[in-house]
């Protein structure tokens, strides 16, 4: 009796620690990212050789200049990811700066499927808020903060959010997210601009509207990204 104890503690302990075998943390001090696959690809990008790495594998210059936030939402968003900084590859981390035209500058709602994001305003005034998944009722929270210099807040990951300046004058926010490549779907882009489009007739019905809406929709969104 004792032994079959001996084995089914051995048997549940062997069972734990491969459920925790799981890797997030790095393996080595970096690993400075790559574009060469040889036609292999990976969950996040290949290594440079160490010793050729250099101080511009970890640098990215120019975040303090404002950008043209003239685009049709009013706003600029600079992503500082793996993309730009290669030496954020097994990281965790990246970061963005978000500009806002005045009255009415929109970071419009989007997620991140991959990372949570942090965000302080520098300048100006922001409405902000994100949106909850499905509550048990079946309705969606709306959560949201107006936001002066000064202020931090937080999007968990996943959830749509967005933001918004309601003031008169430019608005900057810097924002952290928790993930070297977090990804961004911008939701109308997404569902009315979609190459291959969506048909009209899944949007006419999921949104309840008559269909030459949705036919306008699409028309705007397939121009602008396409």
């Amino acid at each position: 009796m004792e032994g079959l104890k001996f084995v089914l503690v051995f048997v549940l302990l062997a069972l734990a620690s491969f459920a925790s075998a799981s890797d997030p943390s790095p393996l080595q001090d970096f690993c400075v990212a790559i574009n060469e696959t040889d036609g292999v690809f990976v969950n996040g990008k290949f290594c440079k050789d160490p010793a050729q790495v250099t101080e511009n594998d970890f640098f990215y210059a120019g975040l303090n200049m404002p950008r043209d936030t003239s685009s049709p939402v009013g706003s600029k968003v600079t992503a500082v990811n793996v993309a730009q900084i290669a030496g954020l590859n097994t990281l965790g981390i990246s970061f963005a700066r978000i500009d806002y035209a005045p009255y009415g500058g929109l970071n419009p709602p989007h997620t991140h499927p991959r990372a949570s994001e942090i965000l302080v305003v520098v300048e100006g005034t922001l409405y902000v808020g994100f949106v909850t998944s499905n509550l048990a009722n079946g309705d969606n929270r709306l959560i949201t903060k107006v936001l002066n210099p000064g202020d931090v807040f937080v999007f968990p990951i996943g959830l749509i959010h967005f933001q918004f300046n309601v003031g008169k004058t430019n608005a900057v926010a810097f924002a952290s997210l928790s993930s070297q490549n977090p990804g961004v779907i911008t939701i109308a882009n997404a569902v009315f601009g979609a190459d291959p489009p969506i048909k009209p007739d899944v949007l006419a019905k999921a949104f309840q509207v008559d269909k030459k809406i949705v036919d306008y929709l699409q028309k705007q969104f397939w121009t602008d990204s396409n």
